[in-house]
């Protein structure tokens, strides 16, 4: 039997090569009557439309958030879907994109030591090990990233992030990993934090210099902040800081060459807004970080999959260029 699409497309060819024969002969031939043929070709310009509705505004979504994958895309899809009323799922969607030659492609990152732990300043123990995070402002996460600039030079992004929420509540781009970078990022986090503490905030980091160092752990102390680190140099033991500089990477191509410091600082501007206030997380029911924030407190459902079946699906969801 002949898809409808298909059956339709020969229909429409047989009519251009002999235009003598009447359409509702030719649909004769396929067993098939005059108004299938109406219906069935109107329902694929329809469907034409639809797509053509999703593709743009995956275009548009794309223009905000560069590299985010297909999963996240569909759920990002959802408010335009309803209102158009069209049935997709994460299949179809794949199918979509890699017909519109949409599909992200994976960039290799380039690694870059950024931690030294050789130094003899205190380090702390691990008090986020067995934490159970409740609300915004209990677990603060630390980490400081590269951002290339040409003729292979760096700068660096220091980095906290909200655990509850995962928005990133202090950054700053620094010329170098001296320690100011990481106290401006600090200074802003205690900023965004008034009026917002429901426990004492626990601020965890690996045991680099930057975050050891007695003008640093001073201010955490200052403020009654706690003070947490890595124990074994594992970024397992930092993974969500480590997740963020990767989101930062490949989804707003801060993993780009920038011409100069300015424009790699003005790159980190819109990726850090963007991110905090259009990217759905999947370990916080789908809100972005500036909603997950107002919420402020209470249980939130992990959407996230199995690792083995995430592992499927950015197989699936990615055009490597190996």
């Amino acid at each position: 039997r002949y898809s409808k699409k298909v059956w339709t497309q020969t229909v429409q060819k047989i009519r251009h090569y002999y235009p003598q024969w009447s359409l509702g002969n030719i649909c004769r031939l396929f067993g098939r009557s005059r108004q299938g043929y109406y219906k069935n070709a109107h329902r694929e310009q329809t469907q034409f439309m639809k797509e053509g509705i999703v593709i743009d505004q995956v275009r548009y979504l794309r223009s905000r958030q560069p590299r985010v994958g297909t999963r996240r895309m569909l759920e990002m899809l959802q408010p335009i879907l309803e209102q158009h009323q069209i049935k997709m799922g994460r299949d179809k969607l794949f199918d979509l994109l890699a017909s519109h030659q949409l599909l992200v492609r994976r960039s290799r990152r380039r690694r870059v030591k950024t931690t030294d732990s050789n130094h003899f300043y205190r380090r702390y123990p691990n008090l986020i090990r067995e934490a159970e995070v409740k609300t915004v402002n209990q677990v603060w996460v630390s980490d400081i990233t590269y951002v290339s600039l040409t003729a292979d030079k760096f700068c660096y992004l220091s980095l906290i992030t909200d655990v509850y929420s995962r928005k990133i509540i202090g950054y700053h781009l620094h010329s170098s990993l001296k320690k100011e970078g990481p106290i401006a990022a600090l200074r802003m986090a205690l900023k965004t934090r008034e009026g917002s503490v429901y426990y004492r905030t626990i601020h965890h980091s690996d045991r680099g210099i930057q975050y050891c160092c007695k003008e640093y752990t001073d201010i955490l102390v200052d403020n009654d902040i706690a003070i947490s680190m890595t124990q074994q140099g594992d970024p397992g033991e930092n993974a969500i800081a480590e997740r963020v500089n990767g989101i930062l990477k490949t989804e707003f191509t801060l993993s780009s060459t920038f011409s100069s410091f300015s424009q790699a600082l003005e790159a980190v501007v819109k990726a850090v807004e963007i991110y905090n206030q259009e990217r759905l997380h999947a370990s916080c029911d789908y809100l972005t970080p500036d909603q997950a924030y107002r919420k402020a407190w209470g249980q939130m459902k992990r959407r996230w999959k199995s690792a083995k079946k995430r592992a499927v699906n950015e197989k699936q969801d990615v055009l490597s260029t190996m």
